[in-house]
């Protein structure tokens, strides 16, 4: 594909852009897994460069906004998502980022529970994909999405974020899907549950799950924060 690109004078005389970029995980289900894998919303291009060619949300900063309110701005003009958890990731200012000018962006990560995920607005140029089904993304969106999944793979062993993904109430299996899913490899069921039930911010309710051909599993609730901390994996 030819990417459109502006000569180097015309790069060298141009001043830096400042940009925001945000990666946005969520668990949806999945036909060909029988289990909720991670997702991610794209937006395609509409002009060059990379025109057509999928990647994050995001645009410019403007000069009224806080880093946190353009990249909540920016959820909001293109998914109409609103996180419960956002969070800097990196800032990524490589020389060869853009082919028509220099852009320096500044990436935050959300996480969006399943309902928030349901309510997100696809068009034709906005849609879901697999975290690990992506292709070829515009820029250097493929290495931004690899590193936070990294960060999110590892800031789940010891921290808590693994919550934002889920509703108010939830059962033991649900948080085990979520760790499933970001892991991507099958924990012991029994294990799991055992370190989850001694876990401090774990707390059961009187509410059980209905509509399972099984015994109704019980609804539990976290009372800790998201913010990082020790996990029941830690």
């Amino acid at each position: 594909m030819a990417v459109y690109s502006a000569n180097v004078s015309e790069r060298r005389q141009q001043p830096p852009e400042l940009a925001i970029s945000t990666v946005i995980f969520a668990l949806r289900p999945d036909a060909d897994s029988a289990r909720p894998t991670i997702w991610l919303p794209l937006v395609r291009r509409t002009r060059q460069p990379y025109r057509d060619l999928w990647a994050l949300p995001g645009g410019p900063l403007s000069q009224e906004e806080s880093l946190q309110d353009a990249a909540r701005r920016n959820l909001q003009d293109t998914t109409s998502l609103q996180p419960s958890y956002l969070e800097q990731l990196y800032a990524f200012g490589g020389l060869d980022r853009s082919p028509v000018q220099r852009v320096v962006s500044i990436v935050y990560w959300a996480l969006v529970k399943p309902d928030v995920a349901a309510l997100a607005r696809e068009t034709e140029n906005v849609r879901w994909f697999r975290a690990d089904h992506l292709g070829q993304l515009a820029f250097d969106h493929n290495q931004i999405v690899d590193y936070a999944l990294w960060r999110l793979r590892n800031k789940v062993e010891y921290s808590s974020i693994a919550y934002a993904f889920l509703g108010e109430k939830f059962t033991l299996a649900q948080v085990r899907e979520v760790y499933e899913a970001v892991l991507g490899k099958e924990l012991d069921p029994a294990n799991f549950r055992r370190q989850l039930r001694a876990a401090t911010d774990i707390e059961a309710t009187d509410e059980y799950l209905q509509g399972g051909r099984h015994r109704p599993p019980r609804l539990y609730r976290y009372t800790g924060s998201t913010s990082p901390g020790n996990g029941p994996l830690g």
